[in-house]
């Protein structure tokens, strides 16, 4: 596609989601002066400069912030309008920006998307994969997967799938180490620990509302949740996981639940979507299948 076609708004939209001049061009497949020249001809039109230029970061004025958000909204009305008439078709089309954290974003979510898209071939999906959740109000996030809820009324949330945190061990690890009966048990074990989203990482909490926790311990601890995972199907210590990452290997016998009668807060996985008046059929439909794939995928939690 050549930049001169690409309307003036659309060339926008993509420069403020890049990090530089360098990540466009790429994106494009143009030479940084192409599209550096098609830039400074929008400025120049408008009369007044949109990015502040540097060798390794590209940031927006004010005026560039005010125009870039004003691309997104009349683009998005652009996008919907052309949905609305091309329903009676059957067909969908337009862009699904989705954010989502890094472990259920890889394992499930993008194969997920994949498969909607290949459905779907007029689906553009642009899909952000973080360590951390994030609050989509305010971005152009269409849908954000969020394991756990949020209380944010400019939202609303589809439950996708039920899970739950469970302690695991891999089948050999109690040959060499005494059984784990009570909560308090694990004080006596080697509990591999995955550190994350700043939480209080290494209390392991139980009940149905967290009324009972303990402060576990151990010689392992990642930040990383397949790592921790491999650890524990090596049969080095214990760890506790989401049903939807230790489901599949349960079922193939790579690791057995520890302390199955006790009970976990849940966990369970939504995707958060704004709360406007028609949400697009794009949108829904895409939020169905992620639904229906993460059934067949996690299984019962």
């Amino acid at each position: 596609m050549e930049l001169t076609s690409i309307d003036d708004l659309e060339f926008f939209e993509q420069i403020s989601r890049s990090q530089s001049l360098t990540e466009a061009a790429r994106n494009w497949g143009k030479s940084v002066s192409a599209v550096s020249k098609r830039l400074a001809a929008l400025e120049s039109r408008l009369g007044v400069p949109l990015v502040r230029r540097s060798t390794r970061r590209l940031t927006l004025t004010e005026e560039g912030q005010r125009y870039a958000a004003g691309a997104v909204a009349i683009l998005q009305q652009k996008t919907d309008l052309e949905e609305a008439l091309s329903e009676q078709h059957g067909e969908l089309k337009g862009r699904i920006r989705v954010h989502s954290s890094l472990g259920i974003g890889r394992k499930h979510i993008a194969p997920l998307l994949g498969e909607f898209v290949r459905e779907h071939p007029l689906i553009q999906i642009d899909l952000q994969l973080s360590p951390l959740p994030l609050n989509i109000s305010g971005t152009n996030f269409d849908i954000a997967i969020r394991v756990g809820g949020l209380s944010d009324s400019r939202l609303k949330a589809k439950l996708l799938a039920r899970n739950r945190r469970i302690v695991c061990a891999a089948p050999g690890y109690f040959d060499g180490a005494p059984p784990v009966r009570t909560i308090r048990d694990l004080e006596r074990h080697n509990c591999i620990v995955l550190r994350e989203n700043n939480a209080d990482y290494s209390l392991w909490r139980f009940g149905e509302n967290e009324q009972e926790y303990i402060d576990v311990g151990g010689s392992m601890i990642s930040d990383d949740g397949d790592v921790v995972t491999d650890w524990c199907v090596q049969g080095l210590g214990l760890i506790m996981r989401s049903t939807w990452h230790v489901n599949p290997m349960i079922q193939q016998g790579l690791l057995q639940q520890v302390l199955p009668d006790v009970p976990t807060p849940d966990a369970d996985i939504y995707a958060l979507y704004p709360a406007t008046t028609r949400t697009p059929r794009r949108i829904t439909a895409a939020i169905e299948h992620l639904r229906q794939g993460l059934a067949a995928r996690i299984g019962p939690r």
